[in-house]
């Protein structure tokens, strides 16, 4: 089954990252992918830009109309995901928690819903 890794990050704690630490966070993640194309887990996945570059688009008046940014007033914004093809949720779980990035936010573990 397929599962949607949503990871997500506080800007603020990212930013106080020294720049080893932050060369450590590029070199773990390097790893745990590299681990997850190597089990077959792997489908997809990359990190995103920060929410600074974002447009977000919603209807008015039946008309599609972008805007900069988010609009969602949080701490944690999404940075990135994974796209996995797991065994169950148990796994899924189990490798969101390996998540080098979740000392820095979440990771939620949502299921991809099947097509007909």
């Amino acid at each position: 089954m397929r599962y949607m890794l949503l990871i997500t990050s506080d800007p603020e704690v990212r930013a106080q990252l020294t720049p080893e630490e932050g060369q450590k966070l590029i070199a773990d993640y390097a790893a745990f992918t590299q681990s997850l194309v190597d089990s077959g887990e792997w489908v997809a996945g990359e990190p995103l830009e920060g929410t600074d570059t974002a447009t977000t688009v919603r209807l008015q008046g039946g008309e599609p109309v972008p805007s900069d940014g988010p609009f969602v007033e949080t701490k944690e914004y999404l940075c990135g995901f994974y796209l996995l093809d797991c065994a169950d949720l148990d796994r899924a779980m189990y490798l969101a928690g390996q998540v080098p990035g979740l000392v820095m936010g979440s990771v939620e573990v949502r299921p991809v819903m099947e097509g007909p």
